[in-house]
């Protein structure tokens, strides 16, 4: 009898005991309670310890952002282009009541959805699309989504498509049409390349051919010049010259001009001519010459003329001559031609050209 006492209140304490601790919830502080009593929605539990009525029952609610994988499915584009594609799913529950009551099992219903709306999406849009545009593939994906779960109390964050992986026939015309571009890529640049090469080696030869002008003009230009300063200097040398006779000549006689015609007989005699040929009478020289030495005839002079008289008719040497440049302003005046040809060559280079004639100069 008092075993069995015993064993009816060892049961009644592990009842109470049981009662006591369902009561007892812990709600963590990512997770929200459904409390349900008695088939009756009682309310939306808050994290911390809550004391329930007893046989109620609490279902834990995650809260958190929660990943999940959509399965990979074949899709045919709006190309009729076979590929296989499959995405990731960011979603997080914002209201526990909804994601409970409102739906089944919000998990399964909005991977299913995620899987119809990108077979739809994708369906849609053309291959090339789809490979370069994934950005607003994910946009578009997500507001759908998101628009759709909203009476779910489930939001959508993000959706990231993660492989689009064609057929092996698609990949096949791909790598073609990537080599086919390619090649075309590359037979442009080639073309642009040569016309380049052609472009620079036409200017190059244009400017070769318009510094070749301009230096043979330059030359041309100081070959004048000196001709010209050599024609002034002998015409100046030979008025000189002729000043200098016809002042000299006013003091001349008759036998100093015998001697010299004598003297100039015997250059002539000198020379190596086998034909020689005298514009006056030789035996008329030698005679009135004879004379002189005899003296039977008396010394004339050759010119009436004075020496100031001459000079009056010939005029002074400053006019006769005019300024005869020295050997230092003939050097000045060349190397002003000289600053000026480089002056006219570094207004026709180039940046580059002129800097690598400032190089050759600084060399020399």
């Amino acid at each position: 009898m008092d075993g069995a006492i015993i064993g009816v209140a060892i049961i009644i304490a592990i009842f109470v005991v049981w009662l006591l601790s369902s009561m007892v919830k812990i709600i963590k502080p990512y997770e929200r309670g459904i409390y349900i009593f008695l088939g009756t929605f009682k309310g939306v539990l808050q994290p911390g310890l809550r004391i329930v009525m007893p046989f109620s029952q609490v279902i834990h609610m995650e809260m958190r952002t929660q990943t999940w994988d959509v399965p990979k499915q074949e899709v045919i584009t709006r190309d009729n282009s076979p590929t296989a594609v499959d995405a990731v799913i960011y979603i997080r529950v914002v209201d526990a009541k909804k994601a409970f009551f409102e739906v089944q099992d919000y998990k399964l219903a909005t991977i299913n959805l995620a899987r119809t709306t990108l077979r739809s999406v994708i369906g849609n849009m053309n291959l090339d699309e789809i490979l370069y545009n994934r950005e607003s593939i994910n946009a578009k994906l997500r507001d759908i989504l998101d628009e759709a779960t909203d009476k779910w109390g489930v939001k959508v964050e993000a959706v990231e498509i993660k492989e689009v992986d064609p057929a092996a026939r698609v990949k096949q015309a791909m790598e073609a049409q990537t080599a086919a571009e390619r090649e075309r890529r590359a037979a442009i640049l080639k073309a642009d390349g040569v016309k380049r090469s052609q472009i620079l080696e036409a200017e190059g030869k244009k400017r070769s051919r318009i510094l070749e002008a301009e230096g043979l003009r330059q030359a041309r230009i100081l070959e004048a010049e000196g001709t010209r300063l050599a024609t002034i200097l002998k015409a100046q040398g030979e008025a000189q010259r002729y000043r200098i006779i016809s002042l000299g000549s006013a003091t001349l006689t008759s036998k100093a001009l015998s001697v010299l015609s004598l003297d100039t007989l015997s250059q002539v005699a000198n020379g190596q001519a086998t034909k020689i040929i005298f514009p006056f009478e030789i035996t008329k020289l030698v005679e009135s010459t004879a004379k002189y030495l005899s003296g039977e005839e008396k010394e004339e002079k050759i010119s009436p003329l004075s020496y100031k008289e001459i000079e009056k008719l010939v005029g002074s040497a400053k006019e006769v001559l005019g300024p005869i440049p020295s050997y230092e302003e003939i050097e000045k005046e060349t190397e002003k031609l000289k600053k000026k040809e480089e002056n006219e060559r570094k207004i026709d280079l180039t940046p580059e050209e002129e800097q690598q004639l400032f190089k050759d100069e600084d060399t020399s």
